[in-house]
């Protein structure tokens, strides 16, 4: 695993985005696998450690998220400027094209991307997120996003994720220790604080409460899609997925048993799926 990082352009001036990258650098099949809303990069470890031998994985903190900067305007921190900061480190990639995996808020970053001409995606796949969230996902994810929690310890955290990421899973002991850590920005008074800035939440608490409607972009898709879905998902509902299967690009779905939002991509099972499939064998 490497680290790496470019600069990109908010209404402010510039930006740092940070990645971690595996694989050789010169391979010419490239991986972009993206988080969700609150998560960051290295919940992409096990995956991306797994795919080295094919792919040259790169695995980005979206802005305001784990190593990368916080914007200085809050009101930025929406698809557009995820939009921006994607095309910019395929550019710093120096690749014409990619295949992608996004759980959750990277899913439809994905999707987004997919749909403009010219893409750079080949290949998409969509972890536990489609063109059409209810509006309770919404208000179940907004009720959490935005608090500045502080902690004592690191017992006290891993606390506070085992409630608020009880859907997410499933875990080993050693990946969920390692997730607990990825979560972890250390204080200047010693205390622990979450690894992302709580402004993230502030345009998704400008929206009105509404169900999230996406399919006009879906329509317009035009590579391959994988969607993957955890069976008690609150997110991507039962109807949505199966109808993603017979409108726009007609996605392949896959439904993992026993898993609510969003399913780890860390188990061995999992990951043959997305492999199989991205490598088309």
């Amino acid at each position: 695993m490497r680290h790496g990082s470019y600069r990109s352009l908010n209404s402010k001036g510039h930006h740092r985005i940070a990645y971690t990258e595996f694989g050789e650098s010169d391979n010419p099949r490239v991986l972009i696998c993206v988080h969700g809303l609150t998560r960051n990069g290295r919940d992409f470890d096990t995956l991306a450690a797994a795919l080295a031998e094919d792919y040259r994985v790169v695995c980005p903190d979206v802005v305001g998220r784990g190593a990368s900067d916080w914007l200085a305007d809050k009101n930025d921190y929406g698809y557009p400027q995820y939009l921006s900061d994607m095309i910019a480190l395929v550019a710093h990639l120096n690749t014409d094209s990619v295949h992608w995996v996004g759980t959750s808020m990277g899913g439809l970053i994905g999707m987004l991307l997919a749909a403009r001409s010219g893409s750079p995606v080949a290949r998409l796949v969509m972890n536990d997120v489609g063109p059409s969230i209810p509006k309770a996902a919404v208000a179940r994810i907004a009720a959490y996003v935005g608090g500045d929690p502080r902690f004592s310890s690191m017992q006290q955290l891993d606390d506070y994720l085992r409630e608020i990421y009880a859907p997410f899973g499933p875990f080993t002991h050693a990946q969920w220790r390692g997730l607990v850590r990825s979560s972890a920005r250390e204080l200047d008074d010693g205390e622990i604080g979450l690894a992302y800035d709580p402004g993230i939440a502030v345009p998704l608490k400008a929206m009105p409460l509404e169900d999230v409607d996406m399919w006009p972009v879906w329509s317009t898709v035009q590579c391959p899609v994988l969607v993957i879905r955890g069976d008690r998902s609150d997110v991507l509902l039962a109807e949505t997925a199966q109808t993603m299967t017979t409108t726009g690009p007609r996605a392949r779905l896959d439904v993992l048993a026993g898993v609510g939002h969003a399913p780890t991509l860390m188990s061995d099972d999992e990951i043959a799926l997305v492999g199989d499939w991205l490598l088309d064998r």
